[in-house]
C-alpha cells in the first residue's frame, strides 16, 4: 500500500515547472523579423535532427504558448524537462530536444522595427 504512494509522489517529483528563459543577448542586434526567420528556420530543421516530429510539435506550440498552456501541453505529450526553461528535454524513448533561446524568449537586445 505504501508502495503505491511513495512511487506516485516520487513521480511528481520529477515534473518540472517550466519557466521563462533567463534574459539573453544576441552577439548582434536583430530585428523581430530577423528572429522570426530564424525562429521559422529552427522549427522546418529541428525534426531532421531527431525525435518524434509530434514531440517537436508540442515544442514549437509549447515555446508559443503562456506558461500554464506550455506546462500542459509538455505534461500532456509526454514530455521530460530536463531544464525547467525547456533548453533540454526528453520524450519517453529518451530522445534528446534541445531548444536554443530564441525559439523560446526574445533577446534583450532586440531592435524594435517602426
Amino acid at each position: 500500500m505504501g508502495c503505491a504512494g511513495s512511487s506516485q509522489a516520487k513521480s511528481d517529483g520529477n515534473v518540472k515547472k517550466i519557466r521563462k528563459p533567463k534574459p539573453w543577448k544576441h552577439p548582434q542586434p536583430i530585428t523581430k523579423s530577423q528572429l522570426m526567420q530564424m525562429r521559422d528556420e529552427f522549427w522546418d530543421t529541428a525534426p531532421h535532427y531527431g525525435g518524434r516530429k509530434e514531440i517537436w510539435d508540442a515544442l514549437r506550440a509549447a515555446a508559443d504558448a503562456e506558461l500554464s498552456l506550455a506546462q500542459a501541453i509538455v505534461d500532456s505529450a509526454g514530455v521530460i524537462v530536463q531544464n525547467a526553461d525547456l533548453t533540454i528535454c526528453y520524450d519517453e524513448r529518451g530522445a534528446k530536444y534541445e531548444l536554443p533561446k530564441y525559439v523560446l524568449s526574445e533577446p534583450t537586445n532586440l531592435i524594435r522595427e517602426t
